[in-house]
């Protein structure tokens, strides 16, 4: 008997541009376009595995081995009844394709980071969720158009449909959405020495979740109407010309400035949100010093909606950056980057007394990776799911 099964990871990404507030909920339109770097999968992805088969009572599906109900109307369901309408067509025009479109399916996913704690978790599980039916159903839509599907889910998982440097964006179509969705700037290969730094300050579920917090942040701030219509379409146009001519100093400058004013936002919105606590604003200054050395940034600092710091830099200047952080945020596993273990370290003229140094613990890890690809198809055999279509590891 034939198993109509495919299995795919998608990657992590990280916005520079952020999005923050919907104009449409149902259909989840943005109030402004945004701008991520895809991170590589070989440090950060989510992993789903998605089959067909008649036998199946129910569409079902298990995120990090427990059971994540598919409530009708929800943004899962919304998902997965898209693409099953999408292979439905494709059957309907190709008859000699095999009539899968009615069957129920069994969806495993697993992340190898942690879920909901501001790594941007929900944009990379339903780009592979959505990824994975698409080579399920053998669907010819491009990652363009699987994005419209995919925003369905979590707004930010459009852009993680493609690698590099992606936008988002917000499109004028508030009937449909259709033209609200994701472009790739530029690939991977572009920008190949565009690296990350990721300070895991807290791997707990935030208070507040993004999807509340920007429904307070549009009724209540006056800064967000500020930001949507004077601030974001600049930057938008001078991130993409910063990333086509490689001019890091811009980019960093866009990327910080872009960070400093979500997070006003946050606490311009009644009651007011706060995403970032003493670690992540002691990093701020950190990277504030640290650029303040070099006639242009040498290292962009970017927060979501969570306290854990994004450092971008480019090759040259990881190290010393991870040696600046160690000095501050000592690690109880040593830390290695090129193969080489880091020692903490302060670069010369640098003023020691802009932050305390911290007890182990406080940053509970650091994550080294770079720009990368877009969402692969893997093999059966890192399939997540067992020749009866249930995970093969529970929680």
């Amino acid at each position: 008997m034939t198993i109509y099964q495919a299995t795919t990871s998608a990657p992590v990404n990280i916005a520079c541009i952020k999005y923050w507030g919907k104009r449409n909920e149902s259909l989840i339109l943005p109030t402004n376009s945004s701008l991520s770097v895809t991170l590589s999968q070989d440090n950060l992805r989510s992993t789903t595995t998605a089959r067909a088969d008649p036998s199946f009572t129910a569409d079902c599906l298990w995120l990090n081995g427990k059971v994540d109900p598919i409530k009708a109307g929800g943004r899962l369901h919304t998902c997965i009844s898209e693409m099953k309408r999408l292979r439905a067509a494709f059957e309907a025009a190709n008859p000699n394709q095999p009539k899968i479109a009615s069957f129920n399916v069994h969806i495993c996913s697993f992340n190898n980071f942690p879920t909901a704690a501001g790594l941007a978790s929900s944009a990379s599980g339903f780009a592979a969720l959505v990824y994975a039916l698409a080579k399920l159903y053998a669907l010819p839509q491009t990652p363009e158009e699987l994005s419209l599907i995919a925003r369905r889910g979590s707004g930010s998982a459009c852009r993680s449909l493609f690698g590099g440097f992606v936008a988002w964006d917000m499109g004028s179509d508030d009937v449909t959405g259709q033209d609200s969705k994701a472009r790739q700037v530029a690939p991977e290969s572009h920008w190949p020495e565009m690296e990350a730094l990721i300070c895991v300050v807290n791997d707990a579920k935030k208070g507040t979740s993004s999807t509340s917090g920007m429904q307070r942040t549009v009724v209540t701030s006056a800064l967000l109407q500020h930001r949507i219509g004077s601030v974001v379409p600049s930057r938008m146009a001078d991130i993409e010309s910063a990333i086509a001519d490689k001019r890091f100093g811009d980019f960093a400058e866009i990327t910080m400035r872009d960070s400093n004013q979500f997070h006003a936002v946050a606490l311009d919105t009644y009651p007011p949100i706060f995403y970032m606590n003493d670690v992540s604003r002691a990093i701020i200054a950190i990277i504030t010093e640290y650029n303040r050395l070099s006639e242009q940034p040498k290292a962009a600092y970017t927060y979501d909606a969570g306290p854990n710091a994004v450092i971008y830099a480019l090759t040259p200047n990881v190290r010393e950056i991870a040696q600046l952080i160690l000095y501050y945020f000592p690690q109880a596993e040593k830390v290695v980057i090129g193969g080489q273990e880091v020692q903490a370290a302060l670069p010369e003229g640098f003023n020691e007394a802009v932050a305390k140094r911290w007890e182990v613990g406080s940053v509970k890890g650091l994550i080294h990776t770079r720009v990368g690809d877009g969402p692969r198809v893997l093999s059966d055999s890192e399939a997540l799911l067992d020749a009866q279509g249930v995970p093969k590891t529970l929680a």
